[in-house]
């Protein structure tokens, strides 16, 4: 990642957080919306997959597959703020949880990797 991509989706989750705030939400309903965000830009990311790939004949390729990976990068982007609002230390968690996923499915040897890696 770049070393600057935890101060932008800081700063967003800030931002929202905020917003929320004004709106009088409380911590953990602030937190369902923002997973609900998610779950919206997933189905958009579907979206663009079936329009990519022109599966709904009533309206054919209606998207290209830049369209799937600009909504794909939505839903990455939504969650990281999720993560961010919900957790102070969201990049730290999310490495180690990377971490513990990837073990999962790659080699062992592979360990030398993790232990070397930044966080940005």
């Amino acid at each position: 990642m770049h070393s600057h991509t935890w101060d932008i989706v800081e700063t967003l989750a800030r931002r929202f957080t905020e917003h929320d705030d004004a709106r009088d939400l409380s911590l953990h309903e602030q937190w369902t919306l923002q997973v609900l965000k998610i779950a919206e830009e997933t189905g958009e990311a579907s979206q663009a997959v079936i329009g990519a790939r022109g599966t709904n004949p009533r309206k054919g390729n209606s998207h290209g597959w830049q369209d799937a990976h600009d909504e794909v990068a939505d839903v990455v982007i939504t969650a990281m703020v999720a993560l961010a609002r919900m957790r102070p230390d969201a990049a730290a968690y999310l490495h180690q949880q990377l971490e513990a996923k990837a073990a999962k499915f790659l080699p062992a040897d592979h360990a030398v990797l993790f232990s070397s890696t930044e966080l940005s």
